[in-house]
């Protein structure tokens, strides 16, 4: 059982912060799923996350309020949320023998008990520190776990790299 000192409730933010990269891919997904049609317009949802975008990068903020952002702009990165991976657990599971951050994962004891009631800005914000961190085993010696039902490309299919760029944007 972890320690009390690791099963105490750290301090809870009144609201969760949603990082940029995250406003980014759900700009990437919504310009996926919704592609301008004349090269120059975007749909509703990416001029609602754009315009969330433009206002972090013109006042430096890397972070937004949840709580603040526009209505439709936090719809828009909600449907892209529900397209990714949920939970980080590779089923590996060290915070039930005993530790306080988990070695498959790298949530803390307290993140894996609270998971089902935290809300998809904190589960974010979870995954960002996770990310960055990198040490827990979904990263490295289980990856291969970590990206199993993950969709993978023909070997045939070559990796777009740098040197591939929009023959469109030429003509």
């Amino acid at each position: 059982m972890p320690s009390a000192a690791a099963v105490s409730s750290p301090p809870r933010r009144a609201v969760a912060a949603l990082h940029i990269t995250d406003i980014e891919s759900a700009i990437n997904w919504w310009r996926d799923r919704s592609p301008s049609p004349d090269g120059i317009t975007a749909c509703a949802e990416v001029l609602a996350l754009a315009e969330v975008y433009a206002l972090m990068v013109y006042y430096h903020e890397s972070e937004c309020d949840e709580a603040t952002m526009p209505a439709a702009a936090r719809d828009a990165w909600l449907a892209w949320y529900a397209t990714v991976p949920d939970a980080p657990c590779i089923a590996i599971c060290s915070t039930s023998q005993g530790d306080a951050v988990c070695k498959g994962c790298g949530r803390t004891f307290l993140e894996v008990q609270r998971w089902t009631e935290m809300s998809p800005f904190e589960k974010r914000a979870t995954w960002r520190r996770i990310t960055q961190e990198g040490t827990a085993w979904r990263f490295n010696r289980y990856a291969e776990r970590a990206n199993e039902g993950a969709p993978t490309r023909p070997a045939s299919e070559p990796q777009a790299g740098p040197q591939d760029t929009d023959v469109r944007a030429a003509a």
